[in-house]
């Protein structure tokens, strides 16, 4: 989860800062319109199966939950209020980070996404915050922070968890999370589990 570093040590893929940081979108699955979803998955497609070499099945059905809410910010142009269907208008075409070999690699118009994450509501009452991840060329702008920010404040006062990459531990720290067990592997990448305790407890 994350991927706002792994990919670049892992790779050497160079980087660079976008300065403006976005105000956070929050809505739930039924508030998204199609080309906001398209491009919303796509930044999940591109950083987790693509960058980081995972194939697993990235859509689990759990976006569709009532309880379910996405966060995530796009560039200053696209930056409408998160149920604004206009959030959705036409961009410049982008080229698809990847294609089939053989076939000639597309465009895509719609907003430019430059960080993602989702909220769950698990069945024991906790959230768990998911999917984090920061587009190639907008990571290390502060955006996977602010998204943090955003899904605190929109969880409230209550325990939440995560599985964080190791790498970035120290982000989740910052947000008021501890570990909380041993670490584990995760599609060949070391994960901890963290908690961040409600402060009424």
């Amino acid at each position: 989860m994350y991927g706002d570093g792994s990919a670049t040590a892992r790779y050497g893929i160079r980087t660079c800062s976008v300065v403006t940081v976005t105000e956070p979108h929050v809505a739930t699955f039924a508030e998204i319109d199609s080309a906001t979803l398209y491009a919303l998955l796509r930044l999940r497609c591109d950083v987790f199966i693509v960058e980081q070499e995972c194939a697993y099945p990235d859509l689990d059905g759990r976006d569709l939950e009532s309880g379910t809410r996405h966060v995530w910010l796009t560039s200053p142009a696209e930056n409408a209020g998160p149920t604004d269907r206009s959030v959705g208008r036409p961009t410049a075409p982008v080229p698809a980070a990847s294609h089939r070999a053989g076939e000639p690699a597309s465009t895509t118009a719609g907003p430019v996404v430059l960080a993602y994450l989702r909220i769950l509501e698990e069945r024991d009452g906790t959230v768990r915050i998911g999917r984090v991840c920061v587009a190639r060329d907008a990571r290390r702008a502060g955006h996977a922070a602010t998204l943090m920010t955003a899904a605190l404040e929109a969880v409230g006062d209550r325990a939440v968890v995560l599985d964080a990459q190791r790498y970035a531990t120290k982000l989740y720290e910052d947000a008021g999370f501890v570990p909380d067990g041993p670490e584990f592997l995760e599609d060949g990448i070391p994960h901890v589990p963290m908690r961040r305790h409600p402060r009424s407890r």
